[in-house]
């Protein structure tokens, strides 16, 4: 997930203070209460996302893997011999390999991840499955301007986003990432990013609320890990999930709703929650192709060529530069 720039205060945590910590605490004491969606994903929280992936709910996943497999020669004959792929929070890379094994000539493979331990694990099986394959694994936030390798500076670059991480952005930061990815690709980059589409409100409610309730462990995994890793005192069992779809905004909300009044400690500070009052842990938008496409524009890219399923759930969208 993308970092959000909050500015800091710095009453909050001692000079020992880590960004786990930080978010945290900024989140908790405002008077809408927050936490950021990138820490969904500690280890248990990665192996609960992996599982929603597989719910007969959740069809982003499935859906957009089935739009590269059917269009992978389309999208990965963009490329030219001796290109450059670049994924933007590549984590297991596993949709990657579907555009790989179309492109024999690819000159690298550049992963960009916050996780060390997952760029370790998936360069190990592409180096298994593509023994040629050149690649360049980089440990960063890819939210903030960052520079490739300086060898690879002079080749061609395909830009790869998809999982529609950047429906987790409001719009205007989404419209400022798409900028950093300008940045990084240019000159003459391209970019492939999966987007949600907009739909029915019920599909896109059971979707985030699935019946077997994985997405609300996944949810709640939030306050374990605020407990193992923060020394906090939340009682898990006094919050709800609650998943909701905002017409305004073109958005999924989840939110963690407390059951009864309840103070809570972390590092020494005391969260007070009202009966009924919610944690917003994480928006998800949703666009048509025309919106989307806007977004890119605002952006300074230019749009091209779209791939969709045959139910317009979901959405490929092929940028490049202006």
């Amino acid at each position: 997930m993308v970092n959000s720039r909050a500015r800091r205060r710095p009453d909050l945590l001692p000079a020992d203070e880590d960004a786990f910590a930080f978010a945290v605490l900024e989140g908790l004491s405002g008077p809408h209460k927050t936490l950021p969606c990138r820490f969904f994903y500690d280890a248990r929280g990665s192996e609960l996302f992996e599982e929603i992936t597989r719910l007969p709910e959740y069809y982003p996943t499935r859906t957009e893997t089935a739009i590269l497999e059917s269009n992978a020669a389309d999208i990965a004959g963009g490329v030219p011999d001796g290109g450059v792929l670049v994924e933007f929070g590549s984590g297991s890379s596993l949709k990657t390999e579907i555009l790989i094994q179309q492109q024999p000539r690819l000159g690298a493979y550049v992963s960009i991840d916050v996780s060390a331990s997952a760029l370790s694990s998936a360069t190990t099986r592409l180096a298994g499955r593509f023994p040629g394959l050149d690649v360049r694994p980089i440990v960063g936030d890819f939210s903030y301007p960052m520079a490739l390798p300086p060898d690879l500076a002079g080749r061609h670059k395909t830009g790869f986003f998809p999982g529609s991480t950047i429906g987790n952005l409001a719009p205007p930061e989404a419209v400022s990432l798409l900028r950093v990815f300008r940045a990084a690709l240019s000159p003459g980059g391209r970019l492939i990013v999966g987007a949600d589409l907009k739909k029915d409100a019920r599909k896109l409610v059971l979707a985030y609320n699935d019946a077997a309730g994985v997405t609300a462990e996944f949810n709640l995994n939030l306050l374990y890990r605020i407990n193992r890793e923060l020394g906090g005192t939340f009682d898990p069992g006094a919050f709800r999930h609650e998943a909701i779809y905002n017409p305004r905004e073109g958005r999924i909300e989840m939110h963690l709703e407390s059951l009864r009044d309840q103070d809570v400690k972390i590092r020494h500070h005391r969260i007070r929650f009202r009966a009924g009052e919610r944690i917003h842990t994480e928006n998800s938008y949703k666009y048509s192709v025309c919106e989307f496409q806007e977004l890119a524009r605002s952006a300074d890219w230019l749009p091209r060529r779209v791939w969709t399923d045959a139910d317009n759930l979901f959405s490929v969208h092929e940028l490049v530069s202006s």
